[in-house]
């Protein structure tokens, strides 16, 4: 489907390799084996598994691997690894907290609970000095179980920026006569603090954007020093509205967004969604829409969009030169895969790349990396093997991608 805005492709078979992913664990069977798919010239190989729920992930400049654990696996939360040749092999592990964001800046490791961010100080080999003297960067943060994960990304200028997710599908049970939705003072969107201020609490912070249901995967680009995140859909709109939406529709609505943000911007949540078929903002029909009526234009469009409910977890824009030129600056998402597309097939689960130009989305997106699942389809988010969810680029070049479904990272590299 195309427009004058976006494009959406997807690629020939004839022009992906196919590889059986190699084993790195000698606890791996072969119920774990996944055949994945990548473009022509790119190997992907899975370097650990059975880690645990692997969130979001980073790569030292010495080539060594941090990742956040959704859950503590025999009291670490967060796991150090050092590769040698194909494997990473888990060197230790700290942090009795679970949680999802992960990120060095400034000589300092930065992890997130679902309720607050610490840090740790790493020596010259960005080996944490002393797991057990955690500094807290800011604790107090908003949660309620739903939408919890505190992911976050750091800029140039010493800020951090901390998405707190709605606690709600579309604020109906807090809003009940549509009038305005009381929660968004305090979650459903980003928070800024200073990375290198200690004991903030949020509200120290900057109310930085506002009306964004559920952040997960964000990143700072380079290109145009600004703060790009990836939007969690709303949910339900043929269950909680059936005159207004097929299951049909509401299946394939509404679209996962990409938001450039600058202080202030609201992105409009729960008030529209955005129908990525018509790329218009739609009004919300908690708030007087009916399918048809278009919201109004003060709130943000996004700059990109994509089908419903794949639940994108990641993003990471690549500024790496072992990808080809076409890869320069673009970004990478990992969708973590939907469990609520029902009559069609759950869809996701698969990493795809968005081309940039001078800061901008540009021209089509396209699946990048494909069949984490393991399956042709899904009936539910438990039928699939992995998971997509956590980015990062290693030094040289090469991209990672962890899996909270087997535990796994995988490791891209371009060989031709």
């Amino acid at each position: 489907m195309k427009n004058n805005k976006w494009i959406f492709i997807l690629i020939p078979a004839a022009i992906v390799s196919v590889l059986v992913l190699s084993v790195a664990s000698k606890n791996y069977t072969k119920k774990d084996a996944a055949v994945i798919t990548v473009p022509s010239g790119f190997e992907i190989k899975m370097i650990a598994n059975k880690l645990g729920a692997a969130r979001h992930i980073v790569v030292t400049p010495q080539n060594n691997i941090y990742v956040r654990l959704a859950e503590p696996k025999n009291g670490k939360g967060t796991l150090f690894l050092h590769q040698v040749g194909d494997k990473a092999e888990v060197a230790s592990g700290f942090g009795d907290f679970g949680g999802t964001g992960i990120a060095i800046k400034d000589g300092y490791l930065y992890a997130s609970s679902n309720t607050a961010v610490y840090r740790f100080k790493l020596n010259e080999k960005d080996e944490v000095i002393n797991p057990n003297a955690s500094e807290t960067v800011v604790s107090g943060l908003v949660y309620h179980r739903t939408h919890g994960p505190k992911a976050f990304t750091l800029d140039n200028d010493g800020n951090i920026y901390v998405n707190v997710g709605a606690y709600s599908n579309i604020c109906s049970e807090f809003d009940p006569h549509g009038t305005g939705c009381p929660i968004l003072d305090s979650a459903g969107g980003i928070w800024e603090f200073k990375a290198d201020k200690l004991n903030q609490k949020q509200s120290d912070g900057i109310h930085f954007a506002w009306g964004l249901r559920n952040v997960v995967g964000l990143d700072w680009n380079q290109q145009d020093n600004r703060l790009f995140v990836m939007q969690h859909g709303r949910d339900a709109l043929h269950d909680l509205f059936p005159k207004y939406y097929t299951v049909h529709q509401s299946a394939l609505l509404p679209a996962e967004c990409m938001y450039e943000l600058k202080q202030g911007d609201n992105a409009g949540w729960p008030y529209l969604y955005y129908d990525w078929q018509t790329h218009k903002k739609m009004q919300g029909p908690e708030y007087g829409g009916d399918g048809k009526k278009e919201a109004d234009s003060k709130y943000i469009d996004p700059v990109a969009a994509y089908p419903g409910h794949y639940a994108p977890d990641g993003l990471l824009f690549y500024t790496g030169n072992q990808f080809p030129e076409k890869y320069k600056n673009g970004a990478f998402i990992a969708f973590h895969g939907s469990w609520n597309r029902a009559p069609e097939p759950q869809a996701g689960y698969c990493v795809v790349f968005q081309p940039f130009k001078d800061g901008k989305p540009d021209g089509a997106w396209e699946v990048f990396a494909d069949g984490f699942a393991g399956t042709a389809e899904q009936k539910t988010p438990n039928d699939a093997l992995h998971r997509p969810v956590g980015l990062a680029q290693g030094p040289d070049g090469s991209l990672y991608v962890t899996d909270d479904q087997g535990g796994s990272i995988y490791k891209i590299t371009y060989k031709k």
